[in-house]
């Protein structure tokens, strides 16, 4: 049961994982720390986690525990919902000090999952693996335990998705003189940008399928059952109702966007209030 696993990380998971091997002690050679998520038929999701102060010696290893409850029941505290699903380590390669540090996360939860992130971008690119510990031996005979490697997917919510795509524009800026920093848009330039892009992505769908149609492509039938799955999903509606609630949802977004700029004013204005009475006085 346990070989049939996913393994489903988001992108703050992998920051955070990155964030700490770049602040970790100058003696160390990796660093590793606690996933938390959920696990729920077979499929083990990855939402945060938090690195533990550890030291590797050639024949034991050394770990804050203590610190590594105090920082569970914190995050307990924020998220009931997190447990404990597993831990990660950076490198690209399961080294013999994982069992020991394995053997410690079993007794947390059942079936721990280890995932190691290349932080040393061996290939070219930060390589992530995800392993299982099985037992192996014969009844009556010696046993050990084997890291099974797992599937392993990168997930990401809505707005962690929109996070993502800004960070993406910072991807290929070369010249020293240009600032590699992005200001994020407002709403209602993402939500243009998004038809933008929506647009793109249906001209091409429709020059596909002109190509099918004259014969200069040939048919694809994985693509043309996604494609009518597409359609089946599509609303039925006309373009005044289209139209309408394409309307009501751009009123609700000034909504929110009016009643933002309200509070900053206010929060604002309280900041400035007590100075100001304090220099009358």
């Amino acid at each position: 049961m346990a070989l049939n696993l996913t393994v489903r990380v988001h992108p703050v998971v992998l920051f955070q994982i990155v964030d700490a091997y770049e602040r970790r002690n100058a003696d160390s050679q990796r660093v590793i720390g606690t996933l938390l998520g959920t696990a729920d038929k077979g499929i083990v999701e990855v939402s945060n986690c938090f690195c533990v102060p550890h030291k590797e010696h050639d024949d034991q290893v050394e770990a804050e525990l203590g610190y590594a409850h105090e920082v569970y029941d914190l995050n307990r505290r924020v998220n009931a919902s997190e447990n404990i699903v597993g831990w990660w380590a950076t490198g690209n390669e399961v080294t013999n000090h994982s069992s020991v540090i394995h053997e410690y996360y079993s007794r947390e939860c059942n079936n721990p999952v280890h995932v190691t992130v290349d932080t040393s971008l061996q290939g070219g690119r930060m390589g992530l693996k995800a392993f299982v510990c099985v037992s192996l031996g014969v009844p009556g005979g010696k046993t050990g335990n084997m890291f099974t490697p797992i599937n392993i997917e990168i997930t990401s919510y809505a707005p962690e998705t929109v996070g993502l795509q800004l960070c993406a524009k910072t991807i290929g800026v070369s010249n020293a003189s240009r600032s590699r920093a992005v200001q994020p848009m407002v709403d209602l330039a993402q939500v243009a940008e998004a038809a933008t892009k929506l647009q793109g992505l249906l001209d091409q769908v429709l020059t596909y399928v002109e190509d099918v149609l004259s014969g200069k492509q040939q048919a694809d039938n994985t693509v043309g059952r996604a494609l009518l799955d597409l359609i089946h999903s599509v609303p039925n509606m006309s373009p005044d109702q289209f139209a309408q609630m394409f309307n009501s949802n751009v009123k609700d977004l000034l909504m929110v966007v009016t009643l933002s700029q309200l509070i900053k004013t206010q929060l604002q204005l309280n900041e400035k209030l007590p100075f100001l009475c304090s220099t009358q006085n």
